[in-house]
């Protein structure tokens, strides 16, 4: 059986890189319609299939995502 995991965003770190949406598997990340305190759209994890594989933390280059298995 598959891990199943959930994420956090810090949506004030992030930077709107959107490198975790490239690298997420399973398109489990979105960008946000609103701005943050940075004035860009942050990333927003969107409650899918999250299999706790990491890839989107290890990529974010401001360390702005958490990563729980369930």
């Amino acid at each position: 059986m598959a891990a199943k995991g959930t994420i956090t965003i810090d949506q004030e770190l992030c930077k709107g890189c959107e490198l975790c949406i490239t690298f997420c598997p399973e398109d489990a990340i979105r960008i946000a319609d609103g701005l943050n305190a940075r004035g860009v759209h942050p990333a927003e994890y969107v409650k899918q299939h999250c299999r706790a594989c990491t890839l989107c933390a290890v990529m974010c280059p401001e360390i702005a995502i958490e990563v729980y298995r369930e």
